[in-house]
C-alpha cells in the first residue's frame, strides 16, 4: 500500500525557513520521480518542485526558484523540501506526490499535506 506522509510544516516568519519531509512507503521509491505541490486559498494547485528518480534532475516553479531546494534520500525513502526566504505568499497546504515513472510528469499518489503559514 502506497503511503506518503508529509511533516515539517508550521508557522514561519517572512524571511524564515522551514524544511518539509515526506516519508514514503509501499513502493520502489528509488525508481520513481517525486514532487511537491501546494494548494493556496482561492488558487489552483501549483507544482512547486520535482526531482527525478535518481536525484540528478530537479525542477522548480518560477515563484520558488532560488529559495527552495528539493532533495531525496533513496536509502531512507525520504524526499525533502528546504524552504528559505519564505514569503507570505508561500502560505498553503503542501503535498508530496509520487510519479508513475522515473521522470516528473504523471502523478498517481498524494499525501494528505502539511500546512505552511508564513506570517509575522
Amino acid at each position: 500500500q502506497v503511503q506518503l506522509v508529509e511533516s515539517g510544516g508550521g508557522l514561519a516568519q517572512p524571511g524564515g525557513s522551514l524544511r518539509l519531509s515526506c516519508a514514503a512507503s509501499g513502493f520502489a521509491f528509488g525508481s520513481v520521480a517525486m514532487a511537491w505541490a501546494r494548494q493556496q486559498p482561492g488558487k489552483m494547485l501549483e507544482w512547486v518542485s520535482g526531482i527525478y528518480a535518481g536525484g540528478g534532475g530537479t525542477f522548480y516553479a518560477d515563484s520558488v526558484k532560488g529559495r527552495f531546494t528539493i532533495s531525496r534520500d533513496n536509502a531512507k525513502n525520504m524526499v525533502y523540501l528546504q524552504m528559505n526566504s519564505l514569503k507570505p505568499e508561500d502560505t498553503g497546504l503542501y503535498y508530496c506526490a509520487k510519479a508513475a515513472y522515473s521522470i516528473p510528469g504523471e502523478y498517481e499518489y498524494w499525501g494528505r499535506g502539511t500546512q505552511v503559514t508564513v506570517s509575522s
